[in-house]
């Protein structure tokens, strides 16, 4: 009986000595403030780029804690190593790739736009190509600086002709710059437009050009910090697929 007895003891003992399993870490999923992507509005977290996000984080079954952090300390975080960190609606950037991996694409914009200061209208009015205007050294092209427009954009504004007057401001400043006649003109993201119609009255001073030759809109991503394991990149990428086919329905 008692050899009976003792016999379990050691399995028992080992039994109790078994690590309980871990539960996967928690991603951080880092969000800048652009509207109407993704924003804060009387206090309430907006966006459909925000709100899509979420959907995909829920249906890959990842567990996601979303944080509201300025873009540069987003990428600062990811150039110093930030752990289990993902953020979300950015361009596909070739020097991003030494500290980030990229999800597949979860939107592609419409086209950029120019947005053109009253007075000078009829001077943008003489070109017919976005090329032309990009060679015209008497109008001014104001730059949002810090952001990227994509890989197209930024290399036409880098070999442009134009006075550049780069300033660190959210679109709505270069928006009220141009109404004031500091700059000639601006690219401008089709969606930032539509928003700033409904939330900036600047806006109305302003008029808006399409070029043939503007180039394609771009896709957005989630990227995410290398030591995010592939399997779960994975799990994001089907969850993309999956919300978009249920959104073009």
């Amino acid at each position: 009986m008692m050899g009976g007895m003792w016999k379990h003891v050691p399995i028992l003992a080992f039994s109790l000595a078994l690590p309980a399993l871990a539960a996967p870490p928690a991603i951080t999923v880092a969000w800048r403030d652009k509207p109407p992507y993704h924003f804060v509005e009387h206090g309430e977290e907006k966006g459909f780029l925000l709100e899509r996000s979420r959907k995909v984080f829920e249906l890959a079954k990842v567990n996601a804690t979303f944080v509201r952090e300025p873009s540069k300390r987003i990428w600062a975080n990811f150039q110093n190593g930030a752990r289990n960190y993902c953020s979300i609606g950015w361009y596909f950037l070739p020097e991003r790739l030494p500290f980030v991996q990229y999800s597949a694409p979860m939107h592609t914009d419409e086209p950029h736009v120019i947005l053109v200061a009253p007075a000078s209208a009829a001077a943008v009015a003489q070109h017919a190509t976005l090329k032309s205007l990009l060679a015209d050294k008497s109008l001014t092209l104001g730059v949002v600086d810090g952001v990227s427009y994509g890989i197209g954009i930024d290399a036409l504004i880098q070999s442009s002709t134009n006075q550049v007057l780069r300033r660190v401001v959210d679109p709505n400043g270069m928006v009220r710059m141009l109404a004031a006649g500091r700059a000639s003109f601006m690219f401008i993201d089709q969606e930032d437009y539509n928003h700033l119609q409904q939330v900036e009255p600047s806006i109305r001073q302003t008029v808006k050009r399409d070029f043939p030759d503007m180039p394609p809109g771009l896709q957005r991503y989630i990227v995410c910090s290398k030591d995010v394991p592939p399997m779960v990149v994975a799990r994001l990428n089907r969850a993309i697929s999956t919300t978009l086919e249920r959104s073009s329905k």
